[in-house]
C-alpha cells in the first residue's frame, strides 16, 4: 500500500473499531502511521489501541471541551504541509463524537478533508435490526433529564422514517419506558446491544416486549446501545401523534377545548380524539 501523500497536506477522518479489532482496515492503519499527529478524544483510551497495531503516532487530545481552541492551529499545520488525522474513542468521528469544529475550519481554510471509512455504530445496528432502512433519522443521545428527553420523544411521534438512539446503560431503561409511552407499546423496535463485541445481542419486536425483557435481565442493562424505533406507520397515525403533541404543548396555556381545537386545526387530527388527553 502506497503510503499516504503529505502534500498537499490532508485531515484524515479515520473510522476505529466499535469492539471488534478485525474492523480495524488496513488503510485506516497506514493512514495512521503515516500522519503527522493524531487528533484524538481521549488519547488515553485510543493510545492502547494504537500501540496494539504497532502505531507511534503523536497523539493530541481533541474533545468537546477544547476543539474550539485548537481548531485555528491545527488549521496552521496543515496549511504549513503536515497532514493530521482525526478519530473518536471507537467508531467514525463526528457522529454524537466531537470533530465539527474542526472538519468544518479545515474546509473553510480550502484544506483536503479525506474520509477513511469503517465501523459505525449506528450503520451496524440499522443493518440488523430488521426495520424499514430505506430512509432513516439519527437522534444520537437525547438529553439527560427525563422532562426534556420527553419532549423531544413527543417532537418526533408523527416522524415515518425508522428513527435511531443512542443510549447509555444507566438510562436504557427509563428511554425505553418514555418512548413506549409516547410512541406506543406496539411499536416495532430493535435494541442492538454490544455490537461487535463477546456479549453482542440484538433484541427486536414490540417496544413495550423489548422493554419487558431489558427490565427483567440485568445483563441485558449493561453497555452501549443502539435503540431502532419503526416510524409511524400511515399519515392518520401521523396526524394524531403530531396533534397531541400541539395539545399538550397549549395546555399549559389554554383551556383543554380551546387547546383541543387549535391543535386540530393545526394537525388535521379530529378534535374529539385530542380532548382529554394529558
Amino acid at each position: 500500500m502506497p503510503p499516504v501523500s503529505a502534500s498537499p497536506a490532508s485531515l484524515y477522518v479515520v473510522a476505529t473499531p466499535i469492539g471488534n479489532m478485525g474492523d480495524f482496515s488496513p488503510r485506516a492503519v497506514e493512514t495512521l502511521r503515516a500522519v503527522a499527529a493524531i487528533c484524538a478524544e481521549d488519547t488515553r483510551h485510543s493510545r492502547p489501541l494504537l500501540q496494539q497495531f504497532g502505531i507511534d503516532t503523536p497523539l493530541l487530545a481533541l474533545h468537546e471541551h477544547n476543539e474550539e481552541a485548537l481548531a485555528e492551529k491545527l488549521v496552521a499545520r496543515l496549511l504549513a504541509g503536515e497532514s493530521l488525522a482525526l478519530i473518536s474513542d471507537a467508531g467514525t468521528p463526528l457522529v454524537s463524537d466531537p470533530g465539527f469544529r474542526l472538519v468544518q475550519a479545515a474546509r473553510k481554510a480550502g484544506v483536503r478533508v479525506s474520509p477513511v471509512p469503517g465501523a459505525s455504530a449506528l450503520i451496524a445496528a440499522l443493518s440488523v435490526a430488521g426495520l424499514p432502512s430505506d430512509r432513516f433519522v439519527f437522534e444520537g443521545f437525547l438529553p439527560a433529564k427525563a422532562g426534556a428527553r420527553r419532549e423531544r420523544l413527543q417532537a418526533l411521534a408523527g416522524e415515518r422514517r425508522t428513527m435511531i438512539f443512542y443510549e447509555s446503560s444507566h438510562r436504557i431503561c427509563e428511554f425505553l419506558r418514555d418512548a413506549g409511552e409516547v410512541f406506543g407499546g406496539e411499536r416495532k423496535a430493535a435494541l442492538a446491544r454490544e455490537l461487535t463485541k463477546l456479549f453482542e445481542t440484538v433484541l427486536d419486536g414490540r417496544l413495550a416486549e423489548i422493554t419487558v425483557q431489558v427490565e427483567a435481565d440485568a445483563n441485558q442493562q449493561k453497555g452501549e446501545f443502539v435503540v431502532l424505533i419503526e416510524g409511524a406507520a400511515d399519515s392518520g397515525e401521523a396526524q394524531q401523534a403530531e396533534g397531541l403533541r400541539i395539545y399538550r404543548a397549549l395546555l399549559a396555556h389554554l383551556p383543554p377545548s380551546t387547546a383541543a381545537k387549535i391543535a386540530a386545526e393545526l394537525s388535521g387530527a379530529p378534535r374529539k380524539a385530542l380532548y382529554g388527553q394529558s
